[in-house]
């Protein structure tokens, strides 16, 4: 395997742009509709098929970034943040998920004030069908699949892609962006995405690892979906 840097960049305009086609393009109109729709014909629940739905969305992100990112030009998993980090920024992810919780806990609550709401159909479908199984579903997609392939994608691919051609800020602020974007129609929490992406890309800019964001990304996901339990 290649040897390199943070700072390196591997990859050329068509693998950003075949990665983006798939992001924007055949996710939304293949998976999000099309198969999530199949599959609740069959499950009869939208936070199964939704859950479902996401764990095919993670095989096919992780694989994109393999096929399109990594193997044509040799490289390992590294390249996209698979590294490890100083023992000493347990402090900062440990501040990061706390300011992150305050801050996003404010957001949503302005959003609402404003006349709109959070839920999404997944949200609606757990709080009305409350059980251990459905809240275990909930939990596993929302803490532990969504953190490793948005983080493989969003920071370890995307963010580096940006930063090493635009530099630091434009790669927080179009990484972010896009993030922001994909988490359409959930409006109300487009702010909070936002900020998570920024959090998440600083953190992965002050270590070279994607770590420290997954573990930040599901330790939040993990708090929503418990208040959402308890609500």
């Amino acid at each position: 395997m290649k040897e390199f840097s943070f700072k390196t960049m591997f990859w050329s305009w068509s693998e950003l742009i075949l990665l983006l086609l798939v992001t924007f393009l055949f996710v939304p109109i293949v998976i999000e509709n099309l198969l999530q729709d199949v599959l609740y014909v069959f499950l009869e629940d939208s936070l199964y098929s939704g859950t479902l739905t996401g764990l095919v969305m993670s095989i096919l992100f992780t694989g994109g970034v393999y096929v399109i990112a990594l193997r044509p030009y040799n490289l390992s998993w590294r390249a996209v943040g698979f590294n490890s980090f100083q023992t000493s920024y347990w402090k900062s992810i440990i501040t990061w998920t706390v300011f992150l919780i305050g801050t996003s806990l404010i957001i949503v609550i302005l959003m609402e004030l404003l006349g709109g709401t959070s839920e999404n159909t997944k949200t609606q479908s757990l709080q009305s069908n409350m059980g251990i199984l459905s809240f275990l579903f909930a939990f596993v997609s929302a803490a532990i699949i969504s953190p490793i392939y948005e983080e493989i994608f969003y920071r370890g691919f995307l963010y580096r892609w940006f930063r090493v051609k635009l530099g630091v800020p434009a790669g927080i602020l179009l990484s972010s962006s896009v993030f922001m974007l994909v988490h359409i129609p959930s409006y109300n929490t487009l702010p909070v995405n936002f900020l998570t992406g920024v959090i998440f890309s600083w953190t992965y800019e002050k270590t070279g690892s994607i770590y420290p964001g997954m573990i930040i990304h599901g330790v939040f996901n993990g708090i929503a979906v418990v208040l959402t339990a308890l609500s």
